[in-house]
């Protein structure tokens, strides 16, 4: 049976495709801007360490974007757009964040879980100006559980476990 032939149950699984992390933002209080780090530990319990999110809900330790869709953001509001903006922990480029919800997958020494959509929040309006939260829609990345911890760096691959 060729890849035509194959149902979608099946094609979901094939991504061969792997990426790189780009960009790795933390912040140590709610509602503080994001500090930029090269590396960063990484949590079953916690989530991103020194991360304020502390894992209050187990299925949202860590958040993802990728940098093909900030750049789609960035278009639709004719002006530059970045990850510290988007709030989110990571930034990837090079791989469908999407193909990665509810599998296993791999940063660096890392296993994460991807657990759902990342939705854009009333927040985007206010960093990203007006039209922010409709330009994020469909663009807001996935949220995450840490499967093994470790240490991520930027630079660091990503991939899908077993794709």
């Amino acid at each position: 049976m060729d890849e035509v032939d194959k149902p979608i149950s099946s094609l979901i699984e094939i991504l061969p495709q792997k990426g790189t992390l780009e960009w790795i933002g933390i912040r140590t209080e709610r509602k503080q801007p994001l500090t930029s780090v090269e590396s960063v530990a990484v949590d079953e319990t916690s989530g991103l360490v020194g991360d304020h999110y502390k894992a209050k809900s187990a299925k949202r330790q860590v958040t993802l974007i990728q940098q093909e869709h900030l750049e789609a953001v960035s278009s639709f509001l004719g002006k530059e757009v970045t990850p510290f903006l988007t709030r989110r922990n990571l930034m990837v480029k090079g791989i469908n964040l999407f193909a990665l919800r509810n599998k296993q997958f791999q940063i660096g020494e890392v296993i994460l879980e991807g657990t759902g959509y990342c939705h854009p929040c009333s927040r985007m309006e206010e960093n990203l100006g007006p039209g922010g939260y409709n330009a994020m829609r469909g663009h807001g990345g996935i949220t995450a559980k840490v499967i093994k911890g470790g240490e991520i760096k930027v630079g660091d691959l990503v991939e899908l476990i077993g794709g």
